[in-house]
């Protein structure tokens, strides 16, 4: 399990302004949540913000790369939709926490509703002959 290090205490003291902001080791790194919503990860001392088709321009403007890893499996490696978090952020609170909005937005953009287990349906139970008569039906 990862501890809690130098790098994410920086990160949560320039998110401090927010509310609901919260962190969980994952991986080896650490997720950030606000309000339950994963919109961050640190991972090796390096902050990802997720991003979305609307915010992914951002990142590609101010030189951000996307987080990757290489799976066991597979010849490529594998590319989330979180991306580098621009020097500039670590610079001053305000700055961190206008990412950091446009990143919890883009997480709940990304948030799939929860598909709800189908209600079994009461089937029509068939009439009885004498049920049809009661009301007159005959």
């Amino acid at each position: 399990m990862a501890k809690k290090s130098p790098f994410l205490s920086c990160v949560l003291d320039l998110l401090s302004e927010q509310d609901g902001i919260s962190s969980r080791a994952m991986f080896g790194g650490h997720g950030i949540y606000r309000q339950g919503v994963m919109f961050a990860l640190i991972a090796a001392d390096v902050l990802y913000f997720k991003a979305d088709e609307q915010t992914r321009a951002d990142f590609e403007r101010v030189g951000s790369r996307p987080f990757t890893y290489q799976q066991k499996n597979r010849k490529q490696p594998v590319e989330l939709s979180y991306w580098e978090a621009p020097p500039e952020a670590f610079e001053r609170a305000a700055v961190m926490v206008e990412w950091a909005t446009a990143a919890q937005a883009a997480a709940v953009r990304a948030k799939k509703p929860k598909q709800r287990a189908a209600k079994p349906r009461n089937k029509p139970t068939p009439r009885r002959a004498s049920q049809s008569r009661s009301r007159g039906n005959k």
